[in-house]
């Protein structure tokens, strides 16, 4: 094992391919607002990606296709592979490599005239008496363009490799699947590019860093993302 502490930032656009709703709270709503609306910046009232989300987004899917099970594990009881990127609680509570923030607008300008969401008005029909209920869903609408980022601790140069392999299969999952709710009816569809690192406090070889790009990059030309 070779022992290096450092840290490897990782930027790209997150875009969105289709709606998003992640939601936030209504509990101060006024009659005939938005059933459920979408989480948003306090400071400027965008909307916002939670860093929590596009985490446990990853880690579902990245455990799901590893398992390979009906029944996923408990998260302490994850692969190590996963742990080490993620974290565990339970009785042994481990720190995961991965820290990642909240992801802000990019293009706020460009989607300032379209007011940055949409309301989606949706039905659930009650199938023994065929009764309608109505709800207002908010979205963030396609062409909406965030910032995404995320750090990686350096804890062992021999594991990078692999991490940054789970790592680029987990985005790729990603773009295969949805972000936030109500993906079954189209919500959430993603798609990364621009990636780039920088590697901070260490000198990690720059052939090294080169190959943890390019499997990033693997992410962007992978066709079965795009609709």
């Amino acid at each position: 094992m070779s022992e290096m502490y450092g840290k490897i930032k990782i930027t790209a656009d997150l875009h969105l391919l289709t709606g998003m709703h992640i939601g936030g709270s209504n509990i101060f709503s006024s009659i005939g607002s938005v059933d459920s609306p979408v989480i948003r910046d306090a400071m400027t009232q965008q909307p916002i990606i939670p860093g929590s989300s596009i985490k446990g987004k990853l880690r579902t899917l990245l455990v799901r296709t590893l398992v390979q099970k009906p029944v996923l594990p408990k998260p302490e009881d994850d692969p190590e592979v996963i742990i080490r990127l993620f974290g565990a609680g339970g009785k042994t509570v481990k720190r995961g490599r991965l820290q990642f923030a909240d992801c802000y607008l990019k293009n706020a300008e460009d989607l300032k005239r379209f007011g940055f969401t949409e309301v989606k008005f949706e039905n659930t029909i009650k199938r023994t008496t065929s009764t309608a209920t109505p709800r207002q869903i908010e979205r963030v609408i396609r062409g909406a363009i965030f910032a995404f980022n995320l750090v990686y601790d350096i804890d062992d140069t021999d594991q990078i490799q692999e991490d940054f392999e789970n790592l680029a299969l987990a985005l790729k999952t990603l773009q295969l699947d949805y972000l936030g709710g109500h993906g079954s009816r189209g919500y959430g569809k993603v798609r990364f590019t621009n990636f780039a690192v920088q590697v901070m406090n260490n000198n990690l070889d720059p052939e090294v860093v080169d190959e943890l790009l390019e499997k990033l990059k693997e992410v962007e030309t992978d066709g079965l993302c795009c609709l």
